[in-house]
């Protein structure tokens, strides 16, 4: 079923058809087929829906769409989605809904639902603990398989995962993990102490999410515990949450390095003042380093005139010594944020990044001069001018982007503002710079 003969039907008021088909779709689709409807259509047909499916796929909407149904639904209706909803998913609606929502929501936890709702929101929103949830299966090593297998049937249907279990003292203190897979196929009279593993890795509640996510990535994991100072399991964080982590910080690298300000709002939701708000900013910033440009330009303005030529292989520099910085501040970056990349390869990195140049330079120095000799006749000296610029910008441009993102991780700031626009305007006044440098000494002027 697509949206047109979803509203085919509703117009036709089929509301037993639309109950049928929908019951039969998976629940992320039938989110997707109501989440673009409007508030009284898609509450008309959530309702209509079969209560365990209603739960998953309030689980997929949009912050904004879950928010007005829970501002539309009566409190019983609102208490069983509470019930069935997994933990983490109610911490990531919760964080997303404005202050009379959460209180309405409150209203209809229980006290134990409520003091955990509290603790949660209460972590830094870029931490491991904002992401965890409680929902998985805890063992005791003093247990026996068979004890475990019983437990495991007793409470599995409401966790999350089942597929690993964790091991903890009294006191909560985590001391290994055992797989599901490990337990089904030992003997029933095993101890959980000599099956589990000890080694295990694990993340802090405010260890920040992005590094979290590079364990996922690095590890494959399935799903990651997460302790407290005191080294006391506080929850797991799973791979569907570190996912649309992943996502984010993805999302938040591009629009960094396109020069704006991170934001998560939806860019058909976005209003134009707020798109306007996230731009404005850096493209200021950008125009004052261009003033720069313009400045080393006038400084040399007796220069131009004097070798008019010189000034049609202003931008062909330009453009080539920021695509060169481009090229290696984005590898840099994005090794940086999947954990390939870290400060102490930084001479690892300049000395790859000098040879890649020194190649890359002298290739298309060589092919310009050719052309200036033969295509463009020129002259020697100015040929010669541009060719060597062309060897130095590279160099250094190429050294720059991939400094550049390497200094601003160990300041701990965002490598990825060290990205395209800023690199660009940094290597165009160097380029210049250089450029009627190598003019005053080779042309005598």
């Amino acid at each position: 079923m697509n949206e047109v003969k979803l509203l085919e039907m509703i117009e036709k008021k089929e509301y037993v058809k639309i109950k049928e088909r929908l019951s039969q779709m998976n629940e992320v689709d039938v989110a997707d087929l109501l989440d673009p409807l409007d508030e009284n259509t898609t509450l008309l047909i959530f309702r209509m829906l079969p209560k365990d499916l209603a739960v998953g796929v309030f689980a997929h909407f949009s912050s904004e769409q879950q928010s007005s149904i829970v501002n539309s639904i009566t409190d019983k209706e609102l208490t069983h989605i509470l019930d069935e909803l997994f933990f983490d998913d109610m911490i990531d609606m919760i964080e997303e809904m404005p202050a009379n929502l959460v209180d309405k929501i409150l209203k209809n936890s229980n006290t134990e639902e409520r003091n955990l709702i509290n603790q949660f929101l209460k972590y830094p929103v870029d931490s491991a603990g904002s992401i965890m949830t409680i929902e998985y299966v805890v063992l005791k090593k003093h247990m026996i398989v068979g004890e475990a297998l019983a437990h495991i049937r007793k409470t599995g249907l409401n966790k999350e995962t089942i597929y690993t279990c964790y091991v903890v003292n009294d006191k909560r203190i985590l001391e290994g993990i055992v797989s599901l897979r490990n337990l089904v196929i030992a003997d029933e009279d095993t101890k959980i102490s000599d099956l589990m593993e000890e080694d295990i890795i694990y993340v802090h509640t405010h260890d920040d999410r992005e590094s979290v996510g590079n364990l996922f990535i690095k590890y494959g994991f399935m799903a990651l515990p997460v302790v407290d100072k005191e080294n006391r399991l506080t929850g797991i964080i799973t791979f569907d949450d570190i996912l649309d982590v992943i996502e984010q910080e993805a999302t938040e690298d591009f629009q960094i390095m396109a020069a704006m300000a991170p934001s998560e709002e939806k860019y058909l939701d976005a209003s134009v003042m707020s798109l306007a708000k996230q731009r404005v900013p850096w493209l200021l910033l950008l125009m004052v380093g261009a003033t720069i440009t313009g400045g080393i330009i006038t400084r040399f303005e007796g220069l131009l005139s004097s070798v008019v030529v010189l000034t049609a292989f202003i931008p062909m520099l330009m453009d080539t010594g920021g695509n060169s910085g481009n090229q290696s501040s984005t590898l840099i970056i994005r090794g940086l944020a999947i954990g390939e990349i870290s400060f102490k390869d930084k001479w690892k990195v300049f000395w790859k990044e000098f040879r890649i140049s020194i190649i890359s330079g002298i290739i298309l120095a060589s092919v310009n001069f050719l052309k200036n000799i033969l295509i463009d006749r020129v002259g020697l000296s100015v040929s010669l001018t541009v060719s060597l610029t062309l060897i130095v910008t590279v160099v250094l441009a190429k050294l720059i982007g991939s400094m550049l993102p390497l200094g601003a991780k160990k300041l701990n700031l965002d490598p990825a503002i060290m990205a395209g626009p800023l690199i660009t305007t940094i290597v165009d006044a160097i380029t210049l710079t250089v450029y009627f440098t190598f003019a005053s000494i080779l042309l005598g002027l």
